[in-house]
């Protein structure tokens, strides 16, 4: 899709749905951690969508978790959160060594310090193995190299590998496309990514992922935003990031399986209130309701059902305001004049693109010149009239006479002469 130029694509995303994107991932991501950060939830992620397994949703998840809450996991998130923001709010404001010594980094290890003396009794509380993150820890490279799985060129002549893939492929690539415009509007210097690029990155990567038994591969807004809050400038962060996750994975397995889950939603939900911040919603409010509305459907659909969802009915809302405009915008009407006959001269001029869509507010118009009164449809700027328009155009005279109305049409193109 890239080397077919899709990508220009991204740039039909509205700036209200795009915002709606990135304030409905923020809200999820911190609707999806409280059960983490209450001890609860087993599963590092979580659902991402909002029906869950076992009959429950996001919202009830939640309620659960504040009814098997554990004191350990709280006491964690909380002391973690506090570190955060005390960083965020004033130590880095007051030193440079406090923006290279990273408030999450800190976190971390304090979680891990903490686990290690629940661990060991020195404080009386306990974290169960599913509170903590959980990765396979390899003892050599031979064994690190058997956990990839190499393909089955067999598969080929399958026709549901090509049915799967294709659907993969679309799916991944609005969603990478989507996030390619969040990211370009959380980037400090408004930069605007070449899209056709990361489609033809993302297809290779997908396919070197999928020869080693790896998952497909997307842009994700998540750790975009994680990056850029801490500083990030280029594309260098995103190598670093999957430079380090590999090297930690290798090397450092038994440390990371330190970490308690609590610790990391901590750190989710600063990244997610950065991007779901309470005053962005008096913002787009006051923005009116052409952006207010297809900001506020994006948002809620994500929250109940998920991401792609979520920006579809955000477009359809932005098309209804788009359509409107269209509707009133069709035309403009000059004043009425008495010409020598007594007659009202009501001059319509037709907009510049007249579409399928402006005909019903043409027609209205029409139809509403009253009795023994002239109309001139000026059509002299406009550079496209859809041929329902110029037909009922054509067709007016007929039913006007009728109300003894005087018509006539300047620089009007019938639709038997446009056929020729």
């Amino acid at each position: 899709m890239g080397y077919m130029k899709a990508g220009f694509i991204a740039f039909f995303f509205p700036t209200s749905v795009i915002t709606g994107l990135l304030t409905g991932i923020g809200l999820l991501i911190i609707l999806k951690q409280i059960p983490h950060a209450l001890g609860y939830d087993s599963s590092f992620l979580g659902d991402e969508s909002f029906l869950q397994a076992g009959g429950e949703n996001t919202f009830s998840a939640i309620l659960t978790a504040w009814q098997l809450f554990t004191p350990g996991a709280i006491i964690i998130s909380l002391a973690s959160l506090a570190i955060l923001l005390l960083w965020d709010k004033v130590l880095t404001k007051k030193s440079r060594f406090f923006e290279i010594l990273q408030g999450p980094i800190v976190v971390v290890f304090l979680g891990i310090a903490m686990n290690y003396m629940f661990q060991n009794g020195w404080l009386a509380f306990t974290l169960t193995p599913e509170q903590i993150v959980t990765l396979p820890v390899v003892s050599s490279m031979s064994e690190f190299m058997s956990q990839f799985t190499f393909p089955d060129f067999s598969q080929l002549t399958n026709p549901e590998v090509y049915k799967i893939a294709a659907v993969l492929a679309i799916v991944a690539s609005l969603e990478t496309l989507l996030s390619v415009e969040a990211a370009d509007k959380l980037d400090p210097y408004k930069r605007v990514t070449p899209t056709n690029r990361e489609l033809k990155a993302q297809g290779l990567g997908n396919m070197l992922s999928g020869m080693i038994g790896g998952l497909p591969i997307t842009q994700v807004v998540v750790r975009s935003s994680a990056n850029i809050s801490f500083g990030a400038k280029t594309k260098l962060s995103t190598i670093l990031h999957g430079f380090f996750l590999l090297i930690s994975v290798v090397s450092i397995a038994s440390l990371l399986n330190m970490i308690p889950l609590a610790s990391l939603s901590a750190i989710l939900f600063m990244v997610g209130y950065k991007l779901a911040k309470p005053s962005l919603f008096s913002w787009m409010y006051r923005q009116g309701w052409e952006q207010f509305i297809p900001f506020t459907v994006t948002v809620v659909m994500m929250l109940v059902t998920d991401l792609l969802t979520g920006v579809l009915f955000g477009l359809v809302a932005s098309i209804f305001f788009t359509l409107n405009h269209s509707y009133r915008n069709s035309y403009h009407m000059k004043d009425i004049v008495t010409n020598d006959e007594g007659r009202d001269v009501h001059h319509i001029v037709l907009a510049e693109e007249v579409s399928f869509f402006n005909k019903a507010s043409i027609i209205k118009t029409l139809e509403a010149i009253p009795e023994n009164a002239k109309v001139i449809i000026d059509c002299s700027k406009s550079k496209a009239i859809a041929y329902d328009v110029v037909e009922f155009i054509r067709d007016y005279p007929l039913q006007a006479e009728l109300k003894n109305i005087r018509v006539e049409t300047v620089n009007y193109i019938p639709p038997e002469m446009k056929i020729k």
